[in-house]
């Protein structure tokens, strides 16, 4: 999937803005052009007056300055042919580059960059949506590279420009906009995503974003994080597959922490992507299909059967079967290529 790394444009974005300076500067040229004239307007002849008022001024410019140039209003003295020449023309040329200039530039910029990221949208499939990029969604994209997945597997959204302009100086792809609307998330491939992490400010938010999620992807792995434990049963009835309660998981670390530091410190590594001993989840290897989970290299805790997870003394996992993950513990400095190549 080829990796975009600028925020997909939104309305009155910078083509937009960048045609509203230029007007302005643009429109002072006019101006600037005007006053000379009226300053000079006694060098004027004017056909439909017998003097030239301010109103004839800002005419002339404007014709003037198009290019247009009817002729009943002419420079007739040395000094306003002068003028004319020396500055009004090179005002002239000015106005002319900024005007089609402009126009060219944003046609341009504006075709080229919806031509990548349509590119970038047709390339997006089984990819992983991250919605907020705060603390909870910068975390999570960060376990989520340790873990091996690429940076061109995953887009981030978050209403906010600079939540995204640090989404793409850590090299993943962003979206600009208000996750509780479909436009938005269509806008970051999330009807072809394979998971999706909830992780915005606010509970209610999660709720929306989530309901939307479930409305355009029936099929994504959706993880949703919130702050209260009272909320954890609205995502799950939103259709988030797993809840993750931020307050009460750091409350219960806290309170091992306090009777036992060293459990505590434990399962920090445990959590920490690349430090000690990691958690991981794999597919069981041919060697180890028909043994015990405890033959397995790793520290095996469940076996993941179907749509169950059991623990590894359950009755029913006395033999590893070819289809069965397994969630261990392993040293994160011991590499398993071997493991995974076999399986």
């Amino acid at each position: 999937m080829r990796q975009v790394l600028l925020p997909a444009p939104d309305a009155g974005g910078p083509p937009l803005r960048q045609v509203r300076r230029r007007l302005v500067l643009a429109l002072l040229v006019l101006v600037v052009t005007a006053l000379l004239v009226w300053f000079g307007r006694d060098g004027y002849h004017d056909n439909a007056n017998a003097h030239l008022d301010l109103l004839g001024a800002f005419y002339y410019a404007t014709v003037t300055l198009s290019t247009t140039g009817y002729g009943d209003i002419t420079p007739v003295s040395d000094g306003a042919r002068l003028t004319n020449i020396l500055v009004i023309t090179p005002l002239r040329v000015v106005f002319l580059i900024i005007l089609v200039g402009t126009t060219l530039e944003v046609l341009t910029t504006r075709t080229r960059q919806l031509w990548r990221i349509n590119r970038w949208r047709q390339d997006l499939d089984g990819h992983i949506v991250v919605v907020g990029y705060g603390t909870k969604g910068r975390h999570a994209v960060e376990t989520l590279l340790l873990k091996g997945t690429p940076k061109t597997s995953i887009v981030v959204v978050d209403p906010q420009r600079r939540a995204i302009e640090a989404a793409n100086a850590d090299g993943v792809a962003g979206v600009v906009g208000d996750a509780t609307r479909s436009e938005v998330l269509r806008r970051a491939g999330v009807e072809r995503a394979a998971q999706v992490v909830v992780a915005p400010q606010r509970d209610d938010t999660a709720v929306l974003v989530t309901l939307t999620v479930r409305q355009l992807n029936k099929g994504a792995v959706v993880v949703a994080a919130v702050r209260e434990d009272e909320n954890a049963p609205l995502l799950q009835q939103s259709g988030a597959t797993v809840v993750v309660t931020s307050a009460s998981s750091v409350g219960r670390l806290l309170g091992v922490s306090t009777l036992s530091p060293n459990t505590g410190a434990v399962l920090d590594d445990l959590l920490t992507v690349g430090h000690g001993l990691d958690v991981i989840d794999r597919p069981v290897t041919r060697a180890e299909v028909g043994r015990s989970p405890q033959d397995c290299g790793d520290l095996v805790i469940a076996v993941v059967r179907g749509r169950r997870r059991l623990t590894y003394s359950d009755p029913e996992v006395a033999v590893l079967r070819p289809e069965d993950r397994v969630i261990a513990i392993h040293r994160s400095d011991v590499h398993r290529s071997d493991a995974v190549a076999e399986a």
